[in-house]
């Protein structure tokens, strides 16, 4: 099965602002910039995954994003996390009605492609099915079979609120990079050990140096 990842970026400048005691002035949207780009970039290196489409108002995430090959929906609804995606999705189905959707995070600077197509090929059993994040309360990746809502219940406590909503639950080993998303400092460690895309690298090498 092939699949459109939709996945949601507020504006750089509110983006991570859990990351602001780490990552202090400018550094922190430039985080949040590059945590995107790689996971996109890994995302479109996944055989599973047929195209990418970024929710976001950010103009510079906007063409940044574009430039590694994903397609970029303005977010009309401005409404919040769930309401992009939602709105992705709609998009996405208008001109492929029957198309499979996932919706991914913006922050897996780890993401490895063969990880991904682990999780999206054990996703497509399902008629809707989410991946837990590494902290198992929220959740990563939330896909939708063709012709089923994606439902999206993003937030404080979204695994238990995607289980709830009748998703099933993936319980896959050895896809860490899938669910290693970056909020805080310590997420930002984990994601470092288990290695972070070329742009994560940069961006974060200010910080490495001055001992993080």
């Amino acid at each position: 099965m092939q699949w459109t990842l939709v996945i949601p970026l507020k504006p750089l400048a509110r983006a991570k602002s859990r990351l602001s005691g780490t990552a202090a002035g400018g550094l922190r949207p430039a985080l949040a910039l590059a945590f995107a780009q790689d996971t996109v970039a890994a995302a479109l290196a996944s055989g599973p995954v047929r195209d990418v489409a970024v929710v976001t108002d950010d103009a510079l995430a906007g063409r940044e994003l574009s430039a590694l090959g994903a397609r970029v929906l303005p977010d009309t609804p401005g409404a919040g996390l769930n309401a992009a995606l939602a709105h992705g999705a709609a998009v996405v189905r208008a001109a492929r009605p029957d198309c499979a959707v996932a919706a991914l995070n913006a922050d897996l600077p780890a993401l490895r492609p063969a990880e991904l197509a682990r999780v999206l090929d054990s996703a497509a059993e399902f008629p809707r099915a989410f991946l837990p994040d590494a902290a198992a309360i929220g959740t990563t990746l939330l896909s939708a079979a063709p012709g089923r809502p994606l439902h999206p219940a993003f937030g404080p406590d979204s695994r238990a609120r995607h289980r709830a909503s009748g998703a099933t639950e993936l319980t896959l080993g050895a896809v860490d990079s899938v669910r290693q998303d970056v909020d805080t400092g310590e997420d930002l460690r984990a994601a470092l050990a288990l290695g972070v895309g070329p742009r994560t690298t940069a961006a974060a090498a200010g910080l490495l140096l001055a001992g993080f």
